[in-house]
């Protein structure tokens, strides 16, 4: 009986090249139903890894099945190509990053193609591509011309290691999400995209979005982070200016004994006074490094300053004295805490610490409580006393009563607050897409005329460090103003990468479009993406910004869809553990044999099983796997 050989790479092989010959994933409009299936792009770091093949597997699997049930399938494949990796590796490695780029794209398209995966490859794009960027640029003066990006001055999160500013979404545990080194507040003048004027209806739209898993939903809604409240002023003793607070508890403003401010809070450097002025404010540097998430947790430890400063209660005209808190955050409210320590747990202990004074105001309506001896805060609902003409009342009706007699004195009002903040996208990098504008010193902020795009990001340029390399290129930098004709000068910042990677899906419908971003009928038929796969990390960073840039690109008539994902699959990942040497720092698998490091022969450290990750070498190439057993076997494991 003749053996019958399994020779996975002759078969594939074959048929894949019958596959490209006849463009059979090739896709244009047609009268058929549509369906749009989307796994998010990689990062073209120089190798697809096993945890991308699980991902991309599983869309190929449903965009398969589709085709086969009849439907038109757009299943498009490109890179996300911009960002700090290439430029790291065009320092380090003396070369450039667009040859750094576009030489693992090639790799990586190749190994995509050896996968057999059913990608139109013909709508394939880089977004460091000149025509992908170019509209991009069109996109944000569009937006600058409607307010929504802007320049401002302000705290910023900066990555030291890095050389950048980082969105607050992309501060984990107080550090940086790239390199993982700690995170400091720096003041600069940063540009923002305007994601708070879309609130509401990026809240409203996460009890709509039916196909999304609920917990990223969850995400998203805590990130908004979306509450009822009173926004109340506290006059500053013997001057005009006032302290503005949000707080969700006016009924126990009677209670308030104290104030707390932010570390980064603008008036500290006005309120800190005292023969001691340089060592509190010295203090207060060494707070603004602290973890913002730890600062605000319940175990962290609670510090404080007392500026020397004090404020009035604007309903007793108690004077009460300011302090500069660790637990207070910039990022909600107004940065500003009235502190009542007989009814929140955190004033509670910082007044204990402190030795300042805790006066209770609500009781419960039973009346048992010893409010003599309090061993922690009564947060609960009840009846108001110590309150003067409210006394007697229900708390939760005090809290419109309150904030109705303030409203009376222009010192309060009722209000909405939401936990997030604007986007900020400069990056002070070179590899990202230029920001289109001049600064002129007679007109100021101007943006690039239309007809000027894209804004090409010079090649010629040579990397000996990170940082600002644009800012040292002359020819790049010095321009005219196209307002006055005046000497002017480019901006140097670039944008966020993420930029890049909310608004690519549409672009997939439309890529060879020359005239607009994209072609709206394209846009009408393909859109909204019908199934997108891709990892519950990006729940607030990407698919936050991607649903932000939509319904901007609604508003400016682009496209005519509210949501870009109708249905999402959060593919959990693939893991394994990771091997370094003291040495030579983190290992590939191939790089240890026999628990050595084959570079310097030492003992390895075996961790913890996690993420597979490229920056952590802990990744299985699935080139391996296709060599020896074929594609079909890799995309079943």
């Amino acid at each position: 009986m003749n053996e019958v050989v399994f020779e996975p790479q002759k078969i594939e092989e074959k048929w894949q090249k019958k596959w490209e010959d006849n463009s059979l994933f090739k896709v244009k409009i047609d009268k058929r139903p549509k369906y749009y299936l989307l796994e998010m792009f990689p990062y073209p770091s120089g190798k697809i890894h096993m945890g991308h093949v699980r991902n991309y597997t599983i869309g190929d699997v449903v965009a398969r099945y589709k085709k086969m049930k009849g439907f038109n399938v757009l299943h498009p494949m490109g890179w996300d190509a911009f960002g700090l990796p290439a430029e790291n590796a065009a320092i380090n490695n003396n070369t450039h990053p667009a040859k750094w780029t576009y030489e693992n794209v090639a790799y990586m398209r190749n190994q995509l193609k050896k996968l057999g995966f059913s990608y139109d490859w013909s709508r394939e794009f880089a977004t460091c591509d000149e025509d992908y960027y170019k509209w991009e640029q069109l996109i944000f003066i569009k937006m600058y011309e409607k307010g929504l990006a802007y320049k401002a001055k302000g705290n910023v999160n900066w990555c030291e290691s890095c050389s950048t500013v980082l969105a607050n979404e992309q501060v984990e545990d107080g550090c940086c999400w790239r390199c993982g080194e700690q995170v400091e507040i720096k003041e600069l003048e940063h540009w923002y995209f305007k994601i708070t004027d879309y609130a509401e209806e990026l809240l409203e739209w996460t009890y709509k979005l039916k196909g999304w898993p609920e917990k990223v939903l969850t995400m998203q809604r805590n990130w908004i982070g979306k509450s009822f409240g009173s926004e109340l002023k506290f006059k500053l003793q013997d001057k005009d200016e006032f302290i503005t607070v949000f707080t969700t508890r006016p009924d126990t403003l009677f209670g308030a004994t104290f104030m707390s401010l932010a570390p980064e809070h603008p008036m500290v450097e006005i309120l800190v006074t005292g023969d001691n002025r340089a060592e509190l404010l010295n203090i207060i540097n060494e707070m603004k490094k602290e973890d913002k998430i730890k600062r605000t947790s319940d175990d962290y430890e609670k510090k404080g300053v007392f500026t020397g400063s004090y404020c009035v209660n604007p309903v007793n005209n108690r004077v009460i004295p300011v302090f500069v808190a660790n637990f207070v955050l910039t990022d909600y409210g107004t940065g500003a805490v009235m502190a009542v320590p007989a009814h929140d747990q955190r004033d509670f202990e910082f007044a204990k610490k402190y030795n300042l004074e805790i006066i209770p105001v609500i009781k419960p309506v039973n009346g048992e409580m010893d409010f003599n001896e309090l061993s922690e805060a009564y947060e609960g609902d009840g009846i108001l006393f110590n309150s003067g003409e409210f006394d007697g009342m229900n708390n939760k009706a005090a809290m419109d009563a309150i904030t109705k007699y303030l409203a009376e004195k222009n010192l309060g009002k009722r209000t909405v607050n939401y936990r997030l903040r604007d986007w900020g996208i400069s990056r002070q990098r070179y590899w990202g897409a230029p920001i289109p504008v001049i600064n002129c010193e007679k007109c100021g902020v101007v943006p690039v005329p239309e007809k000027e795009l894209p804004i090409v990001l010079p090649k010629d340029i040579k990397f000996t460090s990170s940082g600002d390399a644009l800012k040292q290129l002359k020819k790049f930098v010095h321009t005219t103003c196209p307002e006055c004709g005046s000497p002017a000068k480019r901006e140097t910042d670039t944008m966020d990468t993420f930029v890049e990677s909310s608004w690519y899906f549409i672009r997939y419908a439309s890529p060879h479009c020359d005239y607009l971003p994209f072609d709206k009928n394209e846009v009408k038929y393909w859109l909204p993406v019908d199934q997108y796969i891709g990892g519950i990390e990006h729940a607030i960073l990407h698919l936050l910004y991607s649903r932000f840039f939509t319904k901007v690109l609604r508003d400016m008539g682009y496209c005519n869809i509210d949501e870009p994902f109708l249905n999402l699959l959060t593919q959990g990942m693939v893991c394994k553990e990771t091997n370094s040497c003291k040495q030579h720092g983190w290992l590939f698998p191939e790089e240890v044999i026999d628990g050595k490091c084959i570079k310097c022969g030492k003992d390895v450290i075996v961790g913890r099983v996690e993420k597979m990750s490229k920056s952590k070498k802990n990744v299985v190439d699935p080139e391996n796997i296709i060599s020896e057993y074929g594609a079909d076997t890799a995309r079943l494991f």
